[in-house]
């Protein structure tokens, strides 16, 4: 019984560890969006329409990668998936790079297979989510399948007020 309960314990523990190091990471990210994204001229739409020559845009966010501020969209190009930085103060692609490995193939290939089940695209659920709240900015869209439906979750910004919907792809 001791040896259970010390079990369950530790495993307690080390859920509450990792949730914790996990909301720290989300308020250090959010911190470093709000240095940076004064400085993006272009919109998220406007990346993901520039993405969109290099193929299907399954997901899009503003980020700070390795220190640096970027718009980093994933495409599906008949399978193959790409990352794509577009330049967030001229909307121009600045590179294209292959996933082929690790986290980032997973989220592309869960992305995809919910961008599959869509009748809508991001951009129209980006547009959509914007013109509902006005004065937020959308600073991401990640495609997802809820109860059997493909959705989009879009994450705003307005001032320092972040914000979460979900809009429909269907």
């Amino acid at each position: 019984m001791w040896n259970q309960l010390r079990d369950v314990l530790c495993v307690g523990a080390t859920v509450l560890i990792t949730s914790s190091a996990v909301f720290a990471a989300e308020q250090e990210d959010q911190q470093a969006l709000l240095k940076f994204l004064p400085s993006a001229k272009v919109t998220l739409l406007q990346g993901l329409q520039a993405s969109a020559a290099l193929g299907q845009p399954i997901s899009a966010k503003f980020e700070v990668d390795e220190g640096k501020f970027q718009l980093s969209v994933y495409t599906d190009k008949a399978g193959a998936f790409s990352e794509v930085v577009v330049d967030h103060t001229t909307g121009k692609v600045a590179k294209a790079e292959a996933i082929t490995e690790g986290e980032d193939l997973a989220a592309a290939k869960s992305q995809a297979a919910a961008m599959a089940r869509a009748k809508s695209t991001l951009a129209a659920a980006v547009a959509k989510a914007e013109h509902e709240l006005a004065g937020y900015r959308a600073i991401g869209v990640t495609p997802a399948v809820q109860q059997a439906h493909a959705v989009a979750v879009v994450a705003l910004l307005k001032g320092t007020q972040f914000k979460s919907v979900t809009e429909s792809l269907e």
